[in-house]
C-alpha cells in the first residue's frame, strides 16, 4: 500500500490509499503529553469505562468494571476535567456483583431535578440512581424483567423531556430463560420522569444478514433528526446507521456506513466548530490502526449521505488483538475533547484505563 504522511507539531497524518478507506489518519499514539492514566493495576484487568461531565464543565465521573465486563464497578472522580482523579471511591455493596459493562448517564427530568443514573446489563437490566452527583448511590435494582448487552450505550434525552436508552440483545439473555444466539435486536425503552422507571422495551433496528449492536446515537445539529451508529458483530459488513425523525417512534432501514465508521460502540460530540467527534474501536476490514482506539472527524452531513468524513485519528495503539475502547467522551468549555477508554497500551500488561485530550485545531491534517 503506498502512502505520504504529514507531520503535524508531533501528530502524524498518513494518507491512505483506496483500501477501506481514503481519508487521512493523524497518529496521536506516541504523543504521551495528551494522555492522563485514570486507573492502572499492577495484574488486574480494568475495562470498559463510560464517563460523564457536570453542569460546573470541571468534574467528572468515571464508572468501569474490574475485569473484562463483568466485575465490580469502580468509580473515580476528577475535580479538575480530568487532569488527575481520586482514588477509587465508595460505591454500593450489589455494584460487585455487576454481570457487564456498566455505563452512567446525566438525566434532568421535567422539574429540572438533575440525577447521574447507571445501568448494568445482562438479565435483568439493572439501575443505580444518584441524586447528589455521585456522592451516594441507591443499590443495583432491576427495570424490568427484560435484560440485554451493554445496557445502556446509548441515553438520548428528547424533545418532551422523556429520555430514550437504546441497547442491544443477541437472544441469550432479553428473556429469563437462557437460550442460544437466535438474532441480533437493538430495542429502545422510555423514562418519563427523569430516569427513574422505564418501559418495556421495543425493537429499533434489527437486518437479516447483519449483527447489528452496541448503539450510539447522536442528533442532528439542527435538533430535528437522531442517527444511530451501530457495530457489525458479524465483521461481514461495515457498521450501520439508521435515522429517525420522529424523536424515536420510527427508524429507517439500516444502511452501511463508510468503511471510514466502521467500528465498535460509537460516541460521539460536537466539538465547538461544528465538527462530530465520534470515537470507537477500529474494525475496518482493511485499515492500519485496525484493532486500535481511533476517532472519526467530520460532519453530520457526512454521515446522512454517506461520505468518509474529513479524517481519523489513530489516539492510542493497542498491543492486543482488538481488546480496546469502549469510549467516554465529553467536550470541555475551552473546547477540549477528553475521550476516555481501557486497552491493552503497554505489550505483557493487562489493560488500563486512560484518557487522551485534543482540540481539533491542534491535529487538523
Amino acid at each position: 500500500m503506498r502512502r505520504r504522511t504529514l507531520v503535524l507539531g508531533g501528530a502524524v497524518a498518513v494518507l491512505a490509499a483506496e483500501r477501506g478507506y481514503t481519508i487521512p489518519v493523524v497518529d496521536l499514539a506516541g504523543d504521551a503529553k495528551r494522555r492522563v492514566i485514570v486507573d492502572r493495576e499492577p495484574g488486574q484487568y480494568l475495562g470498559h469505562p463510560t464517563t460523564v461531565l457536570l453542569e460546573d464543565g470541571r468534574t467528572m465521573v468515571c464508572v468501569y468494571p474490574k475485569g473484562h465486563g463483568k466485575g465490580p464497578i469502580q468509580m473515580k472522580r476528577s475535580r479538575d476535567a480530568g487532569r488527575t482523579w481520586s482514588e477509587r471511591l465508595p460505591t454500593p455493596e450489589n455494584w460487585a456483583t455487576s454481570q457487564e459493562t456498566p455505563t452512567i448517564h446525566r438525566v434532568v427530568d421535567k422539574q429540572g431535578v438533575r440525577r447521574l443514573i447507571l445501568f448494568s446489563g445482562l438479565h435483568p437490566i439493572r439501575l443505580s440512581v444518584s441524586n447528589d452527583d455521585g456522592a451516594t448511590w441507591s443499590p443495583l435494582t432491576p427495570i424490568g424483567t427484560f435484560g440485554g448487552i451493554v445496557a445502556m450505550s446509548s441515553v438520548v434525552r428528547l424533545r418532551n423531556g422523556d429520555y430514550m436508552a437504546v441497547f442491544h440483545d443477541d437472544g441469550r439473555f432479553f428473556d429469563a430463560k437462557p437460550t442460544g444466539v437466535r438474532a441480533f435486536v437493538v430495542y429502545k425503552t422510555i423514562s418519563r420522569d427523569g430516569g427513574l422507571t422505564w418501559s418495556a422495551p421495543s425493537i429499533v433496528a434489527r437486518h437479516d444478514e447483519a449483527h447489528l449492536c452496541e448503539p450510539g446515537v447522536v442528533r442532528s445539529p439542527d435538533g430535528k433528526q437522531l442517527a444511530m451508529l451501530l457495530r457489525e458483530n458479524s465483521r461481514k459488513f461495515n457498521s450501520f446507521v439508521t435515522f429517525s425523525n420522529d424523536e424515536g417512534a420510527t427508524w429507517t432501514a439500516p444502511r452501511e456506513l463508510p468503511a471510514a465508521l466502521t467500528g465498535d460502540r460509537h460516541v460521539g460530540v460536537y466539538a465547538p466548530d461544528g465538527r462530530l467527534f465520534i470515537t470507537f474501536r477500529d474494525t475496518t476490514r482493511e485499515s492500519e490502526t485496525k484493532g486500535d482506539w481511533v476517532a472519526w472527524v467530520g460532519k453530520y452531513d457526512d454521515i446522512v449521505r454517506g461520505r468518509e468524513g474529513q479524517y481519523r485519528v489513530r489516539l492510542m495503539k493497542n498491543y492486543k488483538g482488538a481488546d480496546c475502547a469502549y469510549p467516554g467522551v465529553e467536550l470541555l468549555p475551552d473546547g477540549t475533547i477528553v475521550t476516555t477508554t481501557y486497552g491493552h497500551w503497554t505489550e505483557g500488561e493487562q489493560p488500563y484505563i486512560v484518557s487522551v485530550r485534543l482540540k481539533l485545531q491542534e491535529i487538523n491534517p
